[in-house]
């Protein structure tokens, strides 16, 4: 079964963006850019918001015509174009770049999605994360924690009464100072087995 992974960038105190949503103090080199595009090349599509595809959009479809463009940022063009994509959105009609507009996350439609072939399935955005956690939907956390104190932003993790306790599976550092943890949700795996029996 596929799981949904959220895989997102923060700061020491625990944002994802500045107070003006800036992102500029994310420590992306060509080292953990290899890394981020052979973990996304691996997956079976994005779930993102409505927000988080346009600024995408604004840019990876052509920024490997760059001459001046990094190895590694050409390479996630292509990965970027190529990747079927779910935005959810109550506004857009439509979205370019191999993408279907969904409404609202409905839960069972999720866990149908899981059932079916392919690579995992990453949730992007904070908002959507809230949702998709709020409904017990994420089975992996990869955080990327930049050493970087902002003082104030938007934090990733939102006040909620959702309990999750979670099982490292790996941790590493990166050159530039950035360490990856990455986490299960405790009791995912053994549900994933449990629908397999069924």
């Amino acid at each position: 079964m596929r799981k949904i992974v959220l895989s997102m960038s923060v700061s020491l105190d625990g944002f994802f963006e500045g107070p003006d949503r800036e992102i500029d103090w994310h420590l992306v080199d060509d080292e953990l850019h290899r890394h981020l595009n052979e973990r996304i090349g691996a997956l079976g599509g994005f779930l993102t918001g409505r927000v988080s595809h346009e600024l995408m959009a604004e840019y990876w479809p052509t920024a490997d015509q760059d001459p001046d463009a990094p190895e590694p940022v050409r390479a996630f063009a292509a990965i970027w174009r190529n990747m079927p994509k779910v935005v959810y959105s109550r506004t857009l009609d439509k979205a370019d770049w191999n993408a279907t507009v969904v409404r609202e996350v409905a839960p069972d439609v999720i866990r149908a999605l899981k059932e079916q072939p392919g690579g995992d399935l990453a949730v992007g955005g904070a908002e959507l994360a809230a949702e998709f956690r709020r409904h017990d939907l994420i089975d992996e956390y990869l955080i990327y924690v930049h050493p970087v104190l902002l003082g104030h932003g938007r934090p990733l993790f939102r006040d909620t009464d959702a309990l999750a306790h979670l099982r490292l599976v790996e941790s590493r550092a990166f050159g530039n100072g950035v360490v990856l943890l990455h986490y299960t949700r405790e009791g995912a795996q053994a549900a994933e087995g449990q629908a397999a029996e069924a």
